[in-house]
């Protein structure tokens, strides 16, 4: 997630990148909204937002607030 300078994004969303490769994935209905990642990438960021998806949007509200972000487990 990344804060946007001088305005607020619209809906709330994260960037997933792996290698060369970046998706965006919604936080309201978690989906891909741009991008894309690898298969098993992709599927590992849809279960891993699910896990995490109240988390995410408690994150998204912080950085829209300006402040710093939880930290969020990752998968494994």
């Amino acid at each position: 997630m990344y804060a946007e300078a001088g305005g607020k994004h619209h809906r709330p969303h994260l960037h997933a990148i792996y290698q060369d490769s970046v998706g965006v994935y919604g936080l309201d209905t978690i989906e891909l909204l741009a991008g894309s990642l690898p298969r098993k990438q992709h599927r590992l960021v849809l279960a891993w937002a699910e896990l995490h998806s109240e988390e995410l949007r408690e994150n998204w509200g912080t950085l829209q607030d300006g402040r710093l972000p939880n930290r969020i487990e990752p998968l494994g």
